[in-house]
């Protein structure tokens, strides 16, 4: 059957890495509730995610990416409609002071997870049909209205979501064509928007950024947990504690292990080396899926790979640099690795949006990178 050769094309070498830290997750995952059971309820939720993840992707992938050409219009309603479900008494929870989570009863479930890859469609969809116009200012503009509404809407429950989008928005646009010197007009309109920007954020979205600016100060939100987040890297030192035999992460020393601050205990239990090996096997996935980027030939694919690429890259470098205290303290889980279902699903996905231009669009990639 047709749809079984595609799934062969798959590249073998992304779904090894996407396995590889599938394993490390459940295992630091499972070291965080050692003491009472490895298979702890997190633990089985997070293979469940990732078994959930994979069926939803070889679904996808039976269909052609193309098909979502042309139909920003629907995806949008879906996206706005999807963020709207938080607001539904009953149904949208507050986590952490974020409305931005829909309770299942069973399991709670965040919309915008799974919007970033609508988003990434839409956006992809517009600049195919608008990136001969991206050299203009009102061009630029224009782009930047479309993302716009989602991105607000996001930004006054999660100030980290928000950002997430704002990078796939820009990864999108610089590689579809645009014009530098017409970018520097735009980032000055939206540094002199950041006032306004600031005005949307809650209150506990204005202490992080307030702690952040300054870090010796204990006293102000996330500034305590940072410190104990640098504190566990460091006790890790060159070859760690031992997988399981973390001691700040036993304490709860470690603000939310599971999730935001699993990089910590990644850091104390596997040390600088396990730290820096996690680092190079997510620079292997995005340079791989550099190296699909380079071989699209279809640009509504290339653009639709972009947006995947600046939505992990900044993930990843904004998780890894707030448990070091180099970027403020937000909610972005760290891919593939952070508990949490929704996260995992649409990180699976993302993939399988790769995957589904790279098959369909192929040309074979030659050595390990």
């Amino acid at each position: 059957m047709k749809y079984f050769s595609y799934l062969k094309g798959v590249d073998k070498i992304i779904c090894l890495i996407v396995l590889i830290l599938a394993t490390l997750s459940v295992l630091i995952i499972g070291s965080t509730s050692i003491e009472s059971n490895f298979f702890s309820r997190i633990v089985i939720v997070q293979i469940a995610a990732y078994v959930i993840g994979i069926v939803a992707a070889l679904v996808y992938m039976a269909i052609n990416y193309k098909v979502f050409q042309d139909l920003s219009i629907p995806l949008y309603i879906l996206a706005l409609g999807m963020l709207a479900l938080v607001y539904i008494p009953g149904l949208g929870i507050e986590v952490s002071g974020a409305r931005a989570w829909i309770d299942l009863r069973v399991v709670t479930f965040q919309p915008s997870e799974i919007v970033k890859l609508i988003f990434i469609m839409i956006m992809a969809d517009y600049l195919n049909k608008h990136h001969n116009t991206l050299n203009t200012f009102g061009a630029l503009v224009k782009a930047g209205l479309v993302a716009a509404p989602i991105i607000l809407i996001v930004l006054k429950e999660d100030f980290g979501s928000a950002m997430v989008f704002a990078s796939i928005w820009l990864f999108m646009v610089f590689y579809a064509g645009i014009d530098l010197k017409v970018f520097a007009k735009f980032f000055a309109l939206f540094a002199a928007m950041i006032p306004v920007g600031y005005y949307f954020l809650q209150d506990f979205q204005r202490e992080r950024l307030i702690a952040f600016l300054h870090p010796d100060n204990l006293a102000l939100t996330g500034n305590y947990q940072v410190y104990q987040s640098k504190v566990a890297i460091g006790s890790g030192g060159i070859f760690g504690k031992g997988l399981f035999n973390g001691t700040q992460k036993s304490l709860d020393f470690v603000p939310v292990p599971t999730s935001d601050f699993i990089f910590s205990v990644i850091g104390e239990e596997l040390g600088l080396i396990g730290g820096v090996s996690v680092i190079i096997i997510f620079g292997f996935l995005l340079v791989r899926m550099m190296k699909i980027l380079q071989k699209s030939e279809d640009f509504f694919g290339s653009l639709i790979i972009s947006g995947v690429i600046g939505m992990l890259t900044f993930q990843i470098f904004e998780n890894i640099a707030m448990t070091m205290g180099l970027m403020p303290v937000t909610g972005i889980t760290l891919p593939f690795l952070s508990y949490g279902g929704s996260s995992i699903i649409s990180n699976v996905l993302a993939v399988a949006l790769v995957m589904n231009v790279y098959v369909r669009d192929k040309k074979p990639i030659t050595g390990l990178l």
